[in-house]
């Protein structure tokens, strides 16, 4: 009638948690991974700001004219705000693989103590 239940072992992770953790060589890679895109959306949203600061409005029409210069605030906004994220993604990445690469020489230069 009673099945004992069998009791889990909490003093090392579980292989599927192991798996699951950052470690720092991940975190790296999703940092340099996130740095490239960060600098090609820069060079996208340099460039495409300089094209419509060069290119003048085809219009004489004010209505015509307001809505092409929200489109181009549009158009530059949204890139800034993607080349933002990534950057700020990276950076986050850089300081977690750093602290967890710190962890790691913690937890392997803390000698065993013997009590």
């Amino acid at each position: 009638m009673t099945n004992p239940t069998p009791t889990p072992n909490t003093d090392a992770p579980s292989a599927e948690l192991q798996e699951t953790l950052p470690s720092p060589l991940k975190c790296l890679s999703g940092a340099l991974i996130s740095g490239g895109f960060a600098i090609a959306l820069y060079f996208l949203t340099s460039s495409i700001g300089n094209t419509f600061a060069n290119k003048p409005l085809p219009s004489s029409n004010q209505t015509a004219i307001q809505i092409s210069i929200a489109v181009r605030t549009l158009v530059v906004g949204i890139s800034t705000l993607a080349t933002a994220l990534f950057t700020i993604i990276g950076v986050g990445l850089m300081g977690v693989t750093i602290y967890l690469f710190v962890q790691q020489l913690k937890n392997r230069t803390s000698p065993p103590s013997k009590v």
